[in-house]
């Protein structure tokens, strides 16, 4: 079997962006301590609990693809504080994200934030890359997604944990890995494995009798991209508004503000920043039109 390496979350990000970059996927040790852990599976274990695995997608091929035997929950970032504060901000993933999309973009945001249980008897993911969702991007092109599975237990083969295929980022996109070249992203509760959009991976097999594995998906995405979660929907205006201006920003309020780099200002609302609209209540309070 392949291996993914594992670094601390306290070393320099620059050692995180260099293994990314050579072997597409790295583990990060202890991104988030015990009472983070703790928390974010307080506040979210309601809507797990209510989630159905074999809740209806609305295309076929997304049913395979996620299987019927594990629970989603979408817009975490709305539904956890701590995950908002402490994990979609952490200054580590935002440190690669200067790296790795900084160069392609004025702004990065958040692509996605849903919580993933893979269920006992969950049959194991097909492997694929997630920037194929932006499949009419012309190639050759830069990298256009960052990814996580930040683990709310411990992760193991048994129960599922997240498969990496390491430096499939470099690959022709006609070639299968073998199962020698795929590595379990075994990790305890608060790490994270982290892989670049251009990479193979898939969720693992759960062949364990009563063990949920859960976790919470996070990518990011250049500021000019269309998101797969429909951010502003997910954390309304209402929500938003309470965060801190850090989150706001990367939930996609911001405008896209490529002026300096001669090029365009995107997402604005009444030709005004929308942080701007949060901050003075015009969007998610009180106020009924813009000034």
């Amino acid at each position: 079997m392949a291996e993914l390496k594992h670094l601390p979350a306290s070393g320099p990000a620059d050692d995180v962006v260099r293994v990314l970059r050579e072997d597409g996927g790295v583990i990060i040790e202890d991104l988030i301590d015990a009472r983070a852990v703790a928390a974010i599976n307080a506040e979210v274990d309601g809507y797990v609990e209510a989630a159905n695995p074999e809740m209806r997608h609305l295309n076929p091929a997304i049913q395979i693809f996620f299987g019927n035997r594990t629970k989603h929950v979408g817009g975490i970032a709305g539904k956890s504080r701590t995950f908002a504060t402490e994990v979609m901000i952490h200054p580590l993933f935002l440190a690669i994200c200067d790296a790795v999309l900084g160069p392609s973009c004025a702004t990065y945001q958040l692509n996605l934030a849903h919580l993933i249980a893979r269920g006992p008897g969950s049959e194991h993911q097909y492997l694929h890359r997630d920037e194929l969702v932006w499949n009419l991007v012309p190639r050759p092109h830069p990298e256009l997604q960052l990814a996580s599975l930040v683990a709310l237990v411990d992760f193991d083969a048994a129960n599922g944990a997240t498969r990496v295929v390491p430096g499939s980022h470099r690959w022709a996109h006609d070639r299968h890995p073998q199962d020698h070249e795929v590595a379990d992203a075994v990790m305890r509760a608060g790490s994270a494995v982290v892989y670049l959009g251009s990479t193979i991976h898939g969720g693992g097999a759960n062949s364990t009798a009563d063990r949920w594995r859960r976790g919470v998906h996070i990518s990011y995405t250049l500021g000019w991209l269309r998101t797969e979660e429909n951010n502003y929907l997910a954390v309304p205006p209402a929500v938003a508004r309470t965060l801190p201006r850090r989150c706001q920003e990367v939930l996609g309020y911001a405008v896209h503000d490529a002026l300096p780099l001669n090029g365009g200002y995107l997402g604005m609302v009444s030709l005004r920043d929308p942080l701007e609209l949060l901050e003075e209540g015009v969007l998610g309070g009180d106020a009924r039109t813009p000034p």
